[in-house]
C-alpha cells in the first residue's frame, strides 16, 4: 500500500495561506483555470503555503442569454453575485478566467467587497515584456473585435490583429458549439491552428489565446507562433499575489 510522503516544512500555518476566489462562467473554462492555478502553486509554493481556493459559478445559460442580448449590466450583476458569495467564504481577492465577460468587469468591480485581479493587464504586461509589436488574438468575435485587448495593448504601443471576418465566424461556431462543452472535432482543431498560421502570415509575432477553453486545442507545442495563454497568465498572477511575503 502506498503512503503519503511526509512534509519537511512544518505544520500548516493558516495565516500564511491566502484565499483566492474564482468567478467561473464557463464550467470547462473554470476547470482549465483551476488546473493551471495549482500547476503554478506546486512550482512556486510549498504544500503548506498553497492557497485556499473557492470557485463559484452561476448557471451558464444566464450569462449566455445576457451576452446574446448585449446586456452587460446583467453580466456584471452575475459576476458580482459570485464575488459577494466568495467574500462570504473568506476569499481575499477574486479572478475570472473568462475573456468575454471582461466587457462587464468594471461593472462587477464597482463597490465589490473583493479586489479583482485583471487578466487583460497581465496579458498586456507579458506581451510588452517580451518586446512584441504585433500580436494576433483568438477567441469569440465579441472578444477579438472589441477593445478588451486592443485598449491595454494599444496604449502600450502593441498592434492587436483580429482574425478575418470569415475566420471569426468559424471561431464563434467552434467555441460556442464545441469548446464550451469540453469537446473538439479534429477538423475544428485544424481550423483553429490554420487561423493562427494565417495570423502569422499577416505579420503577427505571437497569438493571445483569449478563450478560457482554448488551451484544450492550442499549446506552445502545436502553435506555429508563440502563445500567450490568457488563462494561464491569470493563474500565474493569482498565485504570485497569493504568495506569502518575504
Amino acid at each position: 500500500m502506498s503512503t503519503i510522503p511526509s512534509s519537511t516544512n512544518g505544520p500548516t500555518n493558516a495565516a500564511s495561506q491566502r484565499h483566492i476566489g474564482v468567478v467561473g462562467v464557463s464550467p470547462e473554462g473554470a476547470a482549465v483555470f483551476y488546473t493551471q492555478l495549482f500547476h503554478h502553486a506546486s512550482r512556486k509554493l510549498t504544500p503548506h503555503q498553497q492557497p485556499r481556493v473557492t470557485v463559484h459559478t452561476e448557471p451558464l445559460a444566464g450569462y449566455l442569454d445576457a451576452i446574446r442580448k448585449n446586456d452587460w449590466h446583467t453580466v456584471g450583476r452575475l459576476l458580482r453575485r459570485s464575488a459577494d458569495l466568495l467574500a462570504r467564504c473568506g476569499a481575499e481577492f477574486c479572478v475570472t478566467p473568462d475573456n468575454i465577460v471582461q466587457h462587464a468587469s468594471h461593472l462587477a468591480e464597482a463597490g465589490s467587497p473583493l479586489p479583482w485581479l485583471s487578466m487583460t493587464d497581465l496579458v498586456a504586461n507579458a506581451v510588452v515584456r517580451d518586446g512584441r509589436k504585433t500580436v494576433g488574438v483568438i477567441g469569440t468575435k465579441m472578444v477579438t473585435s472589441s477593445s478588451i485587448y486592443q485598449t491595454p495593448l494599444g496604449m502600450r504601443g502593441v498592434h492587436v490583429l483580429p482574425p478575418q471576418d470569415s475566420e471569426a465566424d468559424q471561431l464563434d461556431q467552434i467555441i460556442f458549439g464545441e469548446l464550451l462543452y469540453g469537446h473538439i472535432r479534429p477538423e475544428s482543431r485544424q481550423a483553429i491552428l490554420q487561423i493562427i498560421a494565417n495570423l502569422a502570415s499577416r505579420g503577427c509575432e505571437a497569438v493571445i489565446l483569449a478563450c478560457s477553453e482554448a488551451p484544450l486545442v492550442v499549446t506552445s507545442e502545436n502553435s506555429p507562433i508563440p502563445v500567450y495563454d490568457a488563462t494561464d497568465l491569470l493563474a500565474e498572477g493569482a498565485i504570485r499575489r497569493a504568495m506569502p511575503p518575504g
